[in-house]
């Protein structure tokens, strides 16, 4: 009798716990159909339906619910056992369809009726379940601490399995299903087994394990009726990943974790794309990214827009307004103490999640709030807004070890009845392959975040045919090199694991040993460890690193929307000077791109496909705002700007380049380029008949090499606001004007062009140079937001240089012949799309294969064409009245060489063009057979010139009045 009297009592516990959860999201689900019986076994509650307009309001994204049932629920509670089993939660075949929001639907969402809104004010009394303990009676039987111990460990050992889980989404006539077979959470130990685990001290971690088995992806398109008449292949069959989830407190009456690791692990990632799949899929990726940016359903655009009458204050407030990337991912992220105080803030779908993020329950609560904040000097209990929650460390994580992306070309399979239905055939053409792929985000509220990727190995190649073309066909015995014409980075039994370093898949890892792990929160520390260098020999195809920092000199560290809406509002205390900072570094390992006639073909005809589609954008550009009228900033304003102007900066750099242009086996561009060019491809012109495929060895092919290329952009943050500032002064200084700009500066190095040949081995000849190795710099500037400029005439509004320390072409007759049949080759289809042919005559004269004998004697070498520049300057600049360009050449120089021979006969250069040139000797003869030089370095260049044209302003009058015509020479 004793241990069932202590039994219901539990059930008095437990039971309300579990109906927040559930009746949360349910409807007409009753406290009664909840009351679970200690000898009852199991709940079951069958074919439940759900509050969509609660998962609406608690998701905050601009998607409504079309529908969504339960097919079965059944709660399992082991009452004799509740301290060594758990508490499993099972739902069988869980359905939902949503859509995207329009405007009918945004009404109909503002305007709900009362029992919706009866429903969502139930909702808010229910979404605190960690105090509803306290409303239970007492029982001196069952002390306190046994109590609150008792539902701390079986809230953190609650098992949840949902069987045949269904996610469809539904727009225009794209039908997006997502189907999983089987999804469990279930907590751990520390070698990550299953096991029935408390936080205890010292180490106060919690770990759990979410497995999704068998997820399939599918994409289909519905007719006018909504039905869908053919079935596409899945874009993902059966994939089985798993979730590893690590909490980390930092006491024992801790009410959210200090440290936060979520991490995915999937081994193989096969993905399969049709052409009739391919611009729904590309449809869904750019609402993936509106989204993201919060260019539509408002996500990322609260709190921007209306405070910005104030430059100062939105320049240097604490948040994550100025850049989008990192205000979409971590600007809507709960503040912790308005997760600690219980507040129904507006935060969206990441604080949804926050809320099912596991807490210590102190024993503190039973007797109030006592524990909820941490204690005085004087033993009072001191409230949030004096000593506000430190933000947890979120560390989130994805990791797969191979992935494939396969392109398709369908077709209708020809049945043999007349009344057999229509099937559609797939047929695969491309596939793109990656090895060791890593995406982390490691964030702290709002003052870090940084998100790096990474890659260890990518390679392209073509499958079956093309367009009729059966090129890859298994009985043409081809090797797998001769498949691959993309490739980057290395492989991973050469790399090895270095992808999951520090992850929670790692054996290595300070969690999976025992240590706290360390990480570093600050700018200085993240780029001296994170470096372009580090990252490569991390992974080797392609690292990003995406930093953004906010810096203040003050204590007081703000998060949150609200605090952001404080500080731009009126205030009586000043905001505190921030320092915002968005620095995106992008590296590309060694690549070989090799441009073949079935790998351009393939890529053509994706393009093709992708652009085929009538869908609208989801959102239009926006012109520039028109700025009203504003005093000038005050000298304080304009000093803050002074010290710092947050701006983002974007780095890329890509290492050793090789890319190779192969002369055309076959061509059907014509077929494809009309569908590129935005008209409507028909069935009669895609229908050609093509000859069989055979390769052509040898093949002569044109390749292009690059030591290193260096790309870096910079923006202003906070645009509108700093021009408006800062085009409101009578006398701008230098500093402030350069941030008014967007600038660019491309850098390369080791450029190098030349002809080689692909011999019947499968192997590159050495290469014929046709440009020497050469370097050369561009960099230019355009001004943002220019209507705020127009009374100032003399600010540039763009601006270009370009710099050539040395360049040189050099070529001979048969190889610029073979230039043109290899030009000829792409440009000039026979129809057919047949091989046109080259000379093998011309072959040899270009390329000497290595170890054959050449005929004795030996042909005359052909003369060398050669031409080459030397110290060029441009430089180009537009402002609002007139344009203007200039430059200098240094030396040019043009001339025929003829290559001397071991048999004494001696090498000839006949000048065409040199200049400057002194020309004191000219009446001599060996003038003609020596190579010249300037006198000095410090000689005159060859060509100076300056241009000067008038613009036509936007009222139509020119004004050549004031800036007439000007050229410009000096030879």
């Amino acid at each position: 009798m004793f241990k069932e009297d202590r039994g219901r009592m539990l059930e008095s516990y437990v039971t309300p716990l579990l109906m927040t959860y559930v009746n949360k999201y349910i409807k007409n689900l009753k406290p009664s159909d909840l009351q679970l019986s200690l000898w009852g076994g199991d709940v079951v509650l069958s074919k439940l339906e759900l509050k969509l307009d609660v998962l609406e309001q608690e998701l905050k994204l601009p998607f409504t619910f079309l529908s969504g049932h339960i097919h079965e629920l059944r709660i399992h509670v082991p009452w004799t056992k509740l301290g060594s089993e758990a508490v499993v939660v099972t739902i069988n075949t869980m359905e939902c369809i949503l859509k995207l929001k329009d405007g009918v639907q945004d009404d109909h969402e503002s305007g709900s009726s009362s029992t919706s809104r009866s429903a969502s004010e139930s909702s808010k009394t229910l979404s605190k379940p960690r105090r509803l303990q306290q409303a239970a009676p007492s029982d001196p039987d069952l002390p306190p601490g046994y109590v609150q111990s008792l539902i701390r460990r079986v809230i953190n050992n609650v098992n949840i399995v949902v069987n045949n889980l269904i996610l469809k989404y539904v727009e225009d006539d794209i039908v997006l299903s997502v189907n999983i077979t089987c999804a469990e959470s279930y907590t751990v130990h520390e070698f990550w087994d299953r096991a029935f685990m408390d936080i205890t001290a010292p180490d106060l971690v919690l770990r759990k394990v979410i497995n999704f088995s068998d997820c399939t992806v599918c994409l289909d398109k519905r007719n006018a009726s909504g039905k869908i008449q053919f079935y596409q292949d899945p874009l993902l069959y059966k994939c089985s990943f798993r979730t590893r989830l690590h909490f980390t407190y930092q006491n024992i009456n801790s009410k959210i974790p200090a440290v936060i690791k979520i991490q995915t692990m999937v081994e193989s990632l096969k993905l399969s794309i049709t052409d009739q799949q391919l611009p729904m899929f590309i449809r869904i990726m750019e609402l993936v990214l509106s989204l993201y940016y919060g260019e539509i359903g408002g996500g990322g655009k609260d709190g921007e827009g209306e405070e910005g009458s104030g430059d100062r204050e939105v320049i240097t407030t604490p948040g994550l307004e100025g850049d989008p990337e990192a205000q979409a991912m971590a600007g809507q992220y709960p503040s912790p103490e308005m997760y600690m105080q219980g507040e129904e803030g507006d935060q969206g779908w990441v604080s949804w999640a926050w809320s099912f993020v596991p807490a210590i329950v102190g024993a503190e609560d039973e007797e109030g709030e006592e524990g909820f904040y941490p204690q005085g000097e004087e033993g009072g209990r001191s409230s949030p807004q004096q000593n506000p929650p430190k933000d947890p460390v979120v560390s989130i994580g994805f990791y797969c070890t191979k992935a494939s992306v396969t392109f398709k070309l369908t077709e209708m399979q020809v049945e043999s009845s007349y009344y057999s239905p229509q099937k559609m055939k797939s047929r695969e053409g491309l596939c793109l392959e990656q090895e060791g792929i890593t995406m982390e985000v490691l964030m702290m509220g709002e003052p870090f975040f940084d998100c790096q990727i990474g890659i260890v190995g990518v390679r392209a190649l073509c499958l079956k045919g093309i367009m009729g073309v059966r090129d890859f066909e298994e009985n043409l015995n081809r090797r797998e090199e001769d498949a691959v014409f993309f490739s980057c980075g290395e492989s991973l039994s050469s790399k090895g694991m270095t992808y999951l370093t520090n992850s929670l898949f790692d054996y290595r890892s300070p969690e999976n040993n025992g240590v706290r792990a360390e990480f570093i929160l600050d700018a200085t520390n993240h780029k001296e460890t994170y470096t372009e260098i580090s990252g490569m020999q991390r992974f080797g195809a392609f690292y990003m690193d995406y930093l953004y920092t906010v810096e203040t000199s003050s204590t007081k560290v703000c998060v949150g929307q609200q605090d952001f809406t404080m500080a731009v509002g009126p205030k009586e205390e000043p905001v505190p000077p921030v320092q915002e900072t968005s620095v995106k570094r992008l590296v590309v390992g060694p690549l070989d791109l090799r441009l073949n006639s079935s790998a351009v073909h393939r890529l053509l005809k994706m393009l093709a496909c992708a652009m085929d589609h009538e869908y609208q954008p989801y959102c239009q550009p926006q012109p520039d705002p028109v700025e009203e009228p504003r005093p000038p900033a005050t000298q304080e304003e304009v000093s803050v700007l002074e010290e710092f102007i947050p701006t983002r900066l974007t780095c890329l750099t890509l290492q050793k380049v090789t890319v190779t242009l192969s002369m055309a086996e076959f061509n059907l561009l014509h077929t494809l380029m009309p569908v590129i060019m935005g008209q409507k491809s028909s069935p009669a012109r895609l229908r050609v008949s093509v000859p069989v495929f055979q390769a052509v060895r040898p093949l002569p092919a044109l390749r292009i090499q690059v030591d290193s290329v260096n790309v870096e952009h910079s923006v202003p943050m906070f645009a509108p606001e700093l021009i408006s500032t800062v085009s409101s002064l009578s006398q701008p200084s230098d500093n402030l004007l350069h941030h008014c700009y967007t600038h660019c500066y491309l850098k390369v190095f080791g450029f190098q062009a030349g002809l080689t040949c692909l011999d019947s081995t499968g192997s590159f000849l050495p290469l014929s140079p046709l440009i020497p190795s050469f370097s050369t710099a561009l960099y230019g500037k355009l001004l943002q937001m220019p209507r705020c400029w127009t009374k100032r005439s003399s600010v540039l509004i763009t601006e270009c240089i370009f710099e050539l320390p040395h360049f040189a072409v050099q070529a001979t007759r048969p190889q610029i012949l073979l230039l043109q049949a290899m030009l000829q080759s792409w440009t000039h289809s026979l129809g057919d799309g047949s091989y046109p042919g080259v000379n093998e005559a011309l072959l040899s004269h270009v390329y000497t294969a290595p170890g054959v004998k050449s005929p004795s004697p030996p042909p005359p070498p052909p003369p060398t064409l050669e031409a080459s520049v030397q110290n060029v300057e441009l430089k180009f600049c537009s402002r609002a009245t007139v344009n203007c360009a200039g430059g200098t050449v240094g030396a040019v120089k043009v001339c025929a060489r003829t290559p001397g021979s071991p048999e004494g006969v001696k090498e000839k250069l006949v000048p065409l063009l040199q200049g400057p040139s002194d020309t004191k000797e000219l009446h001599q003869s060996r003038w003609l057979n020596e190579l010249r030089k300037p006198e000095s370095l410090l000689a005159p260049d060859l060509l100076t010139f300056s241009v000067q044209i008038p613009r036509r302003g936007d009222d139509g009058h020119n004004s050549s009045g004031r800036f007439p015509h000007l050229y410009s020479y000096n030879i």
